[in-house]
């Protein structure tokens, strides 16, 4: 029988790994009518085990709401316990679990009315990059060759597939084909210490915790408890058992330990408390501690890697400390993915991703590195033990409370909000973040997302959180804060602000595609109900009349009228411009409309 022929195709992005990060970069991608599609080399969706943290910035919240148990010396047993820490400022205050497997099936089904599915059984074997310069800046171009292999396929069909790509993102995980093959090394360390997990259904037992996410630090190892869906648990335990790595793979060998001497493990750390199981495991793993991140995290701006395919580290470090908005590792595609839809759209040139420095890298890269220094404290703390008489060199109870609270109130410190969950990231600035004019709104702070915060709708006096009104479409917001337009020297200053946007050469029109704005206007006046007249305000800042917003409080009086003084507004307002992924990008002046115009001409492309 004659050998098949090899396929060959093309496409914009593709995406080697159904990871959270790859459906979340392919679903972005889709949304924007990119040409994208998604392979993985399992064969069925997940149905068991891995990730099941929902945490900010897709839930905007800080909720950490731990027991934290430690062992006495000299007595036997756990007795001591710490009040949960919150962050009331949250928008959404609490956390979720959910399976990963029905997280990664919601992307999917919602990606198929796009054209967009998982090809599942189908591997790469080859990966080649052009050499030619003019070529990888060109956006036109398909400079990524990649050998696909269809394991599901007859012998008598096409197995091999030559996919010609402009742009690939590797989401494969953290033993990344992708990373590799392009040669980018993981630089950090793997710790000695060992980890089992188990998902069961909630077993019997008269520890009082078990239905709340627990942390135990006891001399037999520590134990961490997370109440799940449909009376389930998912149990970490610290093991000791060092010969569980095998010397030729470095790797934890599963063979050695199954998931009953797991729970052993687990019920010796919790004595004197029982912890009896009543039905069969629903999963179970053992792993070892790796705290890594991705020399690069991309090669050319053409080929890119994505979630665990660039950082590693320690999964329940108190919370899932995964770098995305969504469970674990989104926010890599989330900030990826409308950077490459500009490019495709011809709305920015190559040089978008490179000018001054690797956008996408700088931002992410930088973050990871936070991420893993934080986790080599929290780690190191956990995985210690306990002081006892055995064991003099070991952490006492009333030290590892305060260190865990110390590490978290220096978190919330330093960024403000919630590190690990993604909300107190800052990109420094570059191309995308202007530094200028951050007095003009200190509350909206450039290079981070912006904070919840309700206005009324003038039309209807209908309540909005300002974050719904900033979807990602891949559209820059431009937040206009006009103040009071009832005074005549700022009614005069807005309509001259007015003036210069409508000006041809200015950034609204000058991007403008066959007449449609790639921007979203949003105004938000300081106006008071009773006396805002939304005709007042000049058409191009009432587009439609669901656009217009006052900072005033609802008819209870119970939200809102404090918009302005949260966000550090001053007298002459302000014009902020917000990226697609809902960062402040720049701040500018009313009467200073060119200094937005310099912040857009410095990555956005005049269409031809």
């Amino acid at each position: 029988m004659p050998v098949p022929f090899v396929c060959h195709s093309e496409v914009d992005v593709l995406i080697i790994g159904a990871s959270p990060a790859g459906l979340m970069c392919a679903k972005a991608l889709a949304n924007a009518r990119v040409n994208v599609r998604i392979v993985d080399q399992t064969a069925f969706k997940l149905t068991t085990g891995k990730g099941d943290g929902i945490l900010p910035r897709t839930t905007e919240v800080f909720q950490l709401d731990i027991e934290l148990w430690t062992c006495r010396a000299p007595y036997k047993g756990l007795t001591s316990r710490t009040p949960s820490v919150t962050a009331p400022s949250a928008r959404y205050p609490f956390e979720l679990t959910l399976h990963q497997g029905a997280i990664q099936d919601i992307f999917a089904d919602s990606m198929i009315s796009l054209g967009v599915k998982v090809e599942r059984s189908t591997i790469p074997t080859s990966i080649e990059l052009s050499k030619d310069e003019n070529e990888l800046m060109d956006p036109a171009s398909y400079p990524v060759r990649v050998v696909l292999q269809r394991l599901d396929k007859s012998e008598d069909e096409p197995r091999e597939e030559i996919v010609h790509a402009k742009f690939v993102v590797g989401c494969d995980g953290a033993r990344s084909w992708v990373r590799k093959q392009v040669g980018i090394t993981m630089d950090g360390e793997q710790s000695d210490s060992i980890w089992g997990v188990v998902d069961m259904v909630t077993p019997d037992t008269d520890f009082p915790d078990v239905r709340n996410k627990a942390l135990v630090h006891s001399n037999h190892g520590s134990v961490i408890f997370i109440p799940r869906e449909q009376d389930r648990i998912r149990i970490y335990i610290q093991l000791k058992d060092k010969d569980l790595i095998d010397p030729v793979t470095g790797r934890v060998d599963k063979e050695k330990m199954g998931p009953d001497r797991i729970l052993e493990t687990a019920q010796k750390s919790l004595e004197p408390y029982k912890l009896i199981r009543k039905s069969e495991f629903l999963w179970w793993t053992l792993y070892s501690i790796g705290q890594r991140v991705a020399s690069k995290f991309s090669i050319k701006n053409r080929v890119f890697v994505a979630g665990d395919a660039c950082h590693t580290h320690f999964p329940k470090a108190g919370k899932r400390l995964k770098s995305s908005p969504f469970p674990g590792l989104y926010n890599d595609s989330h900030n990826l993915a409308w950077k490459i839809a500009r490019v495709l759209r011809r709305w920015a040139d190559m040089p978008f991703f490179c000018q001054r420095q690797a956008l996408y890298e700088s931002e992410r890269r930088k973050f990871a590195l936070d991420l893993i220094a934080w986790d080599k404290m929290w780690s190191t703390l956990f995985s210690g033990k306990p002081l006892t008489e055995e064991n003099s060199d070991g952490v006492s109870p009333e030290d590892f409370t305060n260190l865990v609270l110390l590490l978290i109130l220096r978190v919330c410190k330093t960024f403000q909000t919630d590190f690990t969950s993604g909300i107190g990231i800052q990109y420094q600035p570059s191309v995308a973040v202007d530094h200028r004019n951050q007095e003009l709104a200190s509350g909206l702070v450039l290079g981070k997302c912006v904070p919840p915060c309700k206005f009324m709708r003038a039309a209807d006096a209908w309540p909005f959180e300002l974050q719904d009104l900033l979807p990602s479409d891949f559209l820059f917001k431009l937040l206009v804060f006009t103040v009071d337009c009832t005074d005549p020297l700022q009614q005069a200053r807005v309509e001259s602000m007015v003036t210069n946007m409508q000006k041809p050469k200015s950034f609204l029109n000058r991007y403008a595609t066959h007449g449609n704005s790639r921007f979203g206007i949003v105004t938000i006046s300081k106006d008071r109900k009773e006396t805002f007249k939304i005709f007042r305000l000049l058409t191009l800042l009432r587009s439609h009349w669901s656009k217009v917003f006052i900072d005033d409080t609802d008819p209870s009086g119970t939200f809102g009228g404090e918009g302005y003084s949260y966000y550090g507004l001053g007298p002459e307002g302000a014009l902020v411009a917000v990226r697609p992924d809902g960062y402040v990008g720049a701040i500018a002046p009313l009467d200073h409309i060119g200094e937005l115009d310099a912040y857009f001409a410095s990555f956005m492309k005049i269409p031809v």
